[in-house]
């Protein structure tokens, strides 16, 4: 006896994606509804010169310099001249306490003076932490006015350099 096997062609199977699909077309606009976009800001600054170059003595007098350590924040004009010093409070939990609220006033009321000055000095200890230091950049960069029923960016000194203090 014999047997024969006959081959029964079979068809390929179908891949039924559409239950995928549907999952997929509810899925991303609720992620990109719940998705919180954050905000990245650059803070351009200003290099100084490495060599020595040429700069009159009434240019290097005129500096605008913001001084920030652990007791005060100091702002200069000219070089050598105190306008403001800000002192730095402390803190029942020990953590120190900048005015920067104060230090912006201060720069407006230099800036109704100086209104063709665009840069700054930003002199720091090695002690002050890199979130008070972007601060002070903030306060003297610009503030925050409301003209019109809108909220504005006022600039101040947008040209700001860094430097050390001690």
């Amino acid at each position: 006896m014999s047997f024969k096997y006959k081959y029964k062609p079979t068809d390929d199977a179908e891949l039924d994606v559409t239950a995928f699909l549907n999952l997929m077309i509810v899925l991303v606009p609720v992620l990109l509804l719940s998705l919180t976009f954050t905000q990245i800001t650059v803070l351009e600054i200003k290099l100084p010169e490495l060599t020595g170059g040429f700069t009159s003595s009434e240019e290097s007098q005129s500096k605008l310099e913001v001084v920030i350590n652990d007791s005060s924040i100091k702002v200069f004009y000219p070089t050598g001249t105190m306008v403001q010093d800000i002192p730095v409070e402390t803190a029942p939990d020990g953590s120190k306490l900048y005015d920067f609220e104060r230090l912006s006033k201060v720069m407006q009321a230099l800036k109704e003076e100086l209104q063709d000055k665009r840069d700054v000095v930003v002199l720091s200890g090695p002690e002050i932490g890199y979130q008070n230091l972007v601060s002070t950049m903030d306060a003297v960069k610009s503030y925050k006015a409301v003209v019109v029923t809108s909220l504005v960016e006022i600039e101040l000194f947008p040209e700001i350099s860094l430097g050390d203090a001690s």
